[in-house]
């Protein structure tokens, strides 16, 4: 049901500055069902450099109980992404704004992505 509300809401958005889902447009290029090539890449690379150990994608419906606290604690919108840093927990890395603004790119974003964890994030 959810893929169907996206697409809904993909092919009826008004506003090229809000989409249906930012992070569905950088990972899956829109309405594709699979990960783009340039995402799966982009995150390879980023794992790679260093910047961070891991890169994790999580509908709202899969999110463990102390993300979901987190999310629900700090007002977040969705989407968003979130930093798991060694011993001092989440923390908010981009909002559902600043993921708009990347309008789909898997490379701008993993490049703002890394500037933003340097210092310390283990986990995105």
């Amino acid at each position: 049901m959810g893929k169907l509300s996206y697409g809904y809401r993909k092919l009826t958005a008004k506003d090229p500055d809000k989409p249906a889902c930012a992070a569905c447009d950088i990972t899956h290029g829109g309405l594709h069902l699979d990960e783009t090539a340039q995402w799966k890449a982009a995150k390879a690379e980023v794992v790679k450099s260093g910047a961070v150990k891991d890169v994790k994608q999580f509908h709202r419906d899969e999110l463990d109980g102390e993300t979901k606290g987190f999310v629900q604690s700090q007002g977040l919108q969705f989407p968003m992404v979130l930093a798991k840093d060694e011993g001092s927990g989440l923390r908010s890395v981009m909002s559902s704004e600043e993921l708009a603004a990347f309008k789909g790119d898997p490379q701008a974003f993993m490049q703002k992505l890394r500037q933003k964890l340097e210092g310390g994030a283990s986990g995105v």
